[in-house]
């Protein structure tokens, strides 16, 4: 199975936000059967990075940088084809081009699951990946 991580869930993770942090950890933890191939986009990087850096907050920006250089963790790279879908997808569903640009890198690396918060999304979906609400985990 392949999963999307959107920023939201890495910052969980990272900033031990509860009760998401825990219920993530469960299901990426290394002694669960079959894990989830983990891809995220330079965008999760960049949203997950902001906060650090406007707090100057050296520590956490490594922590972050320590899990995105993760080998089990994948990136999918945002070509012409992910904003193009990206650009469709804010159109016919009215939604923030970041929020845009994930589900597109999602769909566009044939992710099986879009791991967030923001149920918004589940209609711009379009049945073509599972959206997975943080707290159905």
């Amino acid at each position: 199975m392949k999963v999307y991580l959107d920023s939201c869930a890495v910052i969980y993770l990272i900033e031990k936000k509860e009760p998401w942090r825990q219920r993530l950890e469960q299901r990426l933890a290394p002694d669960i059967g079959t894990l989830p191939a983990i891809h995220f986009s330079e965008l999760t990087r960049l949203e997950c990075r902001v906060g650090p850096l406007l707090k100057s907050d050296d520590a956490a920006l490594a922590e972050y940088e320590e899990f995105f250089a993760a080998p089990r963790f994948s990136v999918i790279e945002m070509g012409r084809g992910v904003f193009d879908l990206a650009t469709d997808l804010r159109a016919a569903h009215k939604l923030k081009t970041p929020d845009a640009l994930h589900l597109a890198a999602a769909l566009f690396a044939a992710c099986d699951e879009f791991w967030t918060n923001d149920t918004r999304l589940a209609k711009a979906t379009e049945n073509r990946i599972r959206l997975v609400a943080l707290h159905e985990l």
